[in-house]
């Protein structure tokens, strides 16, 4: 009997890691239920985080994020995945991140998204309380460290991901389309594409230097506490058009199997911050607005009711 456990609980184990155990966001496999067979989702420094910025702390010793190589990644083509819960694009280990505590070398990216018939978001951050329609996450590995993302995972030090808020504008991104422009042939899970080089910079932010920097984990199974979180105040920007690819042209079920299931809603619930800190790399007021936001909100106030006043003494000066 005990030869039957161990050989179990062998099994299991391989299943996690290799990515066989079945989870989904919602049911009988939902997040609610992550921590039966991932112990890790059930621990106290979960992602993602709903960011109230009455709770941050400004650092002002933090620098600006500096990739390198983001806007050449090589010749070699890319590798764009449908694996089921979100759309994934392979990225080079010479695209590296400076302006952490270590260089971080690039691994992937993905994506996160709401549904296009519930309009309360799709992100996995929040800012107090408001969440945008998607989320690009782009995934690192402690390069100085380990050799690779398989050994980094599992380290406390081991993972830095960036996260870019996805906010819906009238103009097109055109930097998204090398991407959203070949989801119609990876439409099912496990379905790949090669993808040409192009300037991963442009998916960013124009202004990396505000942002928000806690220890998180990995959003998904197992839900590894290695990551040092670094979420961009400035969202990018990308068409509604664009938007609604990304909602309508996944499915998380593989071709030929019915029924088909649209892959939307894969984002997970905000967890506890617990005894954690966020910190800013610029100074946060009152509803999230900078210190210097602040002053100009004051001073735009004070001038207007100047205005008001300087009127009302004209206009009765007149009137005499």
């Amino acid at each position: 009997m005990l030869l039957v456990l161990t050989l179990w609980q062998a099994l299991s184990q391989a299943l996690a890691a290799s990515g066989g155990s079945h989870w989904t966001y919602e049911g009988s496999y939902g997040q609610a239920h992550w921590p039966e067979k991932y112990p890790d989702c059930g621990r106290q420094a979960q992602s993602p985080l709903d960011i109230q910025t009455d709770l941050v702390r400004y650092d002002p010793s933090l620098p600006p994020v500096e990739p390198e190589g983001y806007r050449n990644p090589g010749s070699g083509s890319l590798t764009l995945t449908n694996n089921g819960h979100t759309v994934q694009l392979s990225l080079p280990e010479d695209l590296r991140l400076h302006g952490l505590p270590s260089i971080y070398s690039a691994a992937q990216l993905h994506f996160h998204w709401g549904s296009s018939k519930d309009r309360a978001g799709g992100s996995e951050h929040r800012v107090d309380g408001l969440a945008f329609p998607a989320e690009l996450h782009v995934v690192h590995f402690n390069s100085e460290k380990y050799a690779n993302l398989s050994v980094a995972k599992h380290q406390p030090d081991g993972l830095a991901v960036l996260g870019i808020f996805l906010e819906v504008d009238s103009v097109e991104n055109p930097a998204y389309n090398h991407i959203l422009d070949h989801l119609d042939r990876i439409t099912y899970a496990e379905q790949e594409v090669a993808v040409a080089p192009f300037s991963v910079r442009e998916l960013l932010p124009a202004h990396l230097g505000h942002y928000y920097r806690y220890n998180g984990s990995l959003t998904t199974p197992p839900c590894y506490q290695s990551v040092l979180w670094t979420v961009f105040r400035q969202p990018a920007r990308i068409s509604a058009a664009q938007l609604e690819k990304l909602q309508k042209s996944l499915y998380s079920t593989k071709d030929g199997k019915t029924p088909s299931e649209l892959l939307v809603g894969n984002f997970r619930v905000p967890q506890f911050l617990n005894q954690r800190v966020v910190f800013s790399s610029f100074p946060v007021g009152p509803s999230g607005y900078s210190a210097g936001e602040i002053i100009a909100i004051i001073i735009v106030v004070l001038l207007g009711c100047l205005g008001v006043f300087l009127a009302g003494w004209i206009l009765a000066k007149r009137t005499r």
